[in-house]
């Protein structure tokens, strides 16, 4: 994970103070921590149809770990946003199998 990243991710939690209002707090649910945004970086609120049109232009590189013969391979996978769960189910139904290390979101430069 790239360290931009991994920033984002600890502004993220690292935000939960009782001065926040509640709904920018870390919670938690259905075994995981979560924060519930309702602006983006810019203080402007969501617009539903520019966050669907973002997600249908990302795509997510899938490193996926597995040994054969006793040695170690890597798999990366390219997965379309709006395929993304369907992979994901496919390591609970034993279609795909390994070890997932890494998950990377990128937009192809076509799209951008």
């Amino acid at each position: 994970m790239s360290e931009d990243i991994n920033k984002k991710v600890i502004d993220i939690f690292s935000k939960h103070s009782k001065s926040l209002p509640a709904a920018e707090k870390v919670k938690f649910y259905a075994g995981f921590n979560y924060v519930k945004l309702s602006k983006d970086t810019n203080g402007n609120k969501f617009n539903e149809e520019h966050l669907r049109n973002f997600s249908e232009k990302c795509h997510y590189i899938v490193s996926v770990m597995r040994k054969f013969d006793g040695q170690v391979y890597l798999y990366n996978y390219d997965v379309p946003n709006k395929d993304l769960f369907k992979f994901m189910k496919s390591f609970e139904e034993n279609t795909l199998d390994g070890e997932i290390i890494e998950i990377e979101k990128y937009i192809p430069e076509g799209l951008a």
